[in-house]
């Protein structure tokens, strides 16, 4: 449940800080005081997205933190922040504005918030006529009252296969023979490239050898030049050791340089041995230069198909051949996918129609308990339909849903956003919670819900709301006092100049604000009679439908 909630400079609101308890909470107060701001600020912690139209007048940011304890004393924390970044656009449009999310005091994405709400937090409102005309929203209510996942389950495996094996026949593309044809494409290129058979840097190899042989009769003439003239310089340096070696056998201390002159003469012999060496083997054979230029010739063939340099060749060639092995393994399998693709779809129709079925059974169920609840909100013989009709297969079945709704058997059902006025929807989006079990979610927001109704009906509304309170937090931002006098929590928003407050009611405050509720003037003798004999109204139905408080809840006062 929510265990407190704390709201900075959100629209009107300039501070709230609650702890709305478990069970029922009501939210009450003046057209236009910003009530149904504290169900934006749940919005806002389940990861909604955010606005600069959200941040109120009293500064340039909006703070919203939530703690919720969940089953098992687990401990959440999320907040939300939204500061405004610049002015707002001619256009009307809201501000610009940056919003920052947390989760456990650690910065997060909002679909981490999304996440940790989602199956625990649920926010229903009036335009709810747009969820109940999507047939994915229709599903998931049907999907709440199986009796058992294995068929839900069951059909979304064999989607899974029947949609594998269709891609490995799309993969199959026009046919075996083109599939053939680009083996063959294939198997030719990574041929081509394997015969080549280019080493990794052998295109500056044989561009330095085709240099040489173009080369060959200056660089043996400048071989032969440096060789000679490092022979005479070895001569030279022969007789310098010699002279040293003489003065060595007098002077000890010419040990030293006598080593470092045996050296140089050593590296001078060698060097000469070096440029006659590279003069000898330089390459003048007119063939040799034609296999290099056809080689290179070869290597520039290759790159203008397949990439430009060697590494990019060889990484073609590899993808080529990881294609060809795919194609042929393809091919071996091509007669066996199409029996694969059959049995899928028989299997895919099978689980199709065992869903249908367990569905068919759910929207009855669900429609027979939403009637029930109807009745008792006021309506005298009211329809409700959900239609399950076989469709093609999909991901989430193979049948199409709508609910349907007449609020009189003499009438013809029609689509809810079609024939359900605002106090019908209410009470039909109400009474299709109850009947579908509202889901997993502990805590469920309901944002005037019940406009349009009232009387008797609005006095059954509320004691359905307080029953949906018995296992779980409900929220509910109205405007009737015979759903406020349900509530274990009275949340009152209040305007004060420019800014609301947000404030508990318990004792004679509350009936204050009830009689306020009734007859407009909250200090009104009659109205304050009607206000207690509603409120008694209303503990004596909790207490006859549920005798024990809400676990963690506070007794209604």
């Amino acid at each position: 449940m929510l265990d407190e909630l704390s709201v900075s400079n959100l629209g009107v609101i300039r501070s709230a800080r609650v702890s709305p308890g478990a069970g029922m909470v009501a939210c009450t107060g003046e057209t236009g005081t910003g009530k149904t701001m504290l169900l934006g600020a749940l919005r806002l912690l389940a990861g909604a997205a955010a606005a600069g139209d959200l941040v109120g007048p009293h500064g340039g940011e909006t703070a919203v933190e939530g703690r919720f304890l969940w089953e098992g004393e687990e401990e959440a924390v999320a907040a939300r922040r939204i500061t405004v970044t610049g002015e707002p656009p001619e256009s009307g449009k809201p501000p610009p504005a940056r919003a920052r999310a947390y989760l456990n005091g650690e910065m997060a994405p909002a679909k981490a918030l999304a996440a940790q709400m989602e199956g625990r937090l649920e926010i229903v409102g009036r335009h709810d006529r747009l969820t109940l005309s999507r047939p994915a929203e229709v599903r998931e209510l049907l999907d709440r009252r199986l009796p058992s996942a294995e068929p839900a389950a069951a059909y979304r495996a064999a989607w899974a296969r029947a949609s594998e094996l269709e891609a490995s026949r799309r993969l199959l593309g026009g046919g075996r023979r083109e599939l053939e044809r680009e083996l063959d494409l294939l198997s030719h290129q990574t041929a081509e490239i394997d015969r080549a058979g280019f080493g990794a840097g052998e295109d500056e190899e044989l561009k330095a050898r085709l240099a040489r042989l173009h080369h060959a009769a200056a660089l043996r003439e400048w071989y032969g030049a440096a060789g000679d003239d490092l022979e005479g310089a070895g001569d030279r340096l022969g007789a310098a050791v010699a002279a040293l070696r003489r003065a060595a056998e007098l002077d000890p201390g010419a040990g030293g340089l006598l080593e470092q002159a045996e050296a140089w003469e050593a590296e001078l012999t060698e060097a000469r041995a070096g440029a006659r060496a590279l003069g000898e083997r330089l390459e003048t054979d007119p063939e040799i230069l034609e296999t290099v230029n056809e080689r290179l010739r070869l290597l520039g063939d290759l790159r203008r198909k397949y990439g430009d340099d060697i590494a990019e060749i060889h990484a073609f060639r590899d993808r080529a051949a990881a294609r060809a092995a795919e194609l042929a393994d393809l091919m071996r399998r091509a007669d066996a996918i199409d029996a694969e693709w059959e049995r899928a779809q028989a299997e895919l129709e099978e689980a199709g129609a065992e869903l249908r079925s367990a569905r068919r059974e759910a929207a009855a169920a669900i429609s027979a308990e939403a009637v029930s609840h109807l009745t008792e909100l006021g309506f005298t013989d009211p329809v409700v339909e959900i239609a399950v009709q076989p469709d093609r297969p999909g991901p989430a079945g193979a049948e199409r849903v709508e609910a349907r709704f007449a609020s009189d058997r003499r009438l013809a059902a029609g689509p809810v956003k079609r024939v359900a006025s605002g106090g019908e929807l209410s009470r039909l989006i109400l009474s299709l919670r109850l009947a579908s079990g509202s889901g997993e979610a502990r805590v469920v927001a309901f944002d005037e819900i019940d406009a349009g109704v009232g009387g008797a009906a609005a006095l059954a509304m509320g004691a359905k709301l307080a029953a949906l309170a018995e296992d779980r937090q409900v929220f509910c931002v109205t405007h009737l006092p015979q759903v406020a006098a349900f509530a274990d929590t009275h949340l009152v928003v209040e305007r004060r100049g420019a800014e609301a407050v947000v404030r508990e009611v318990e004792g004679a405050e509350r009936l204050k604000e009830l009689t306020r509720m009734l007859s407009g003037l909250s200090d009104s003798e009659r109205g304050r009679e009607h206000a207690e004999e509603l409120r008694a109204l209303a503990l004596a139905r909790r207490e006859r439908a549920a005798p024990a408080a809400p676990e963690g809840g506070r007794r209604a006062d």
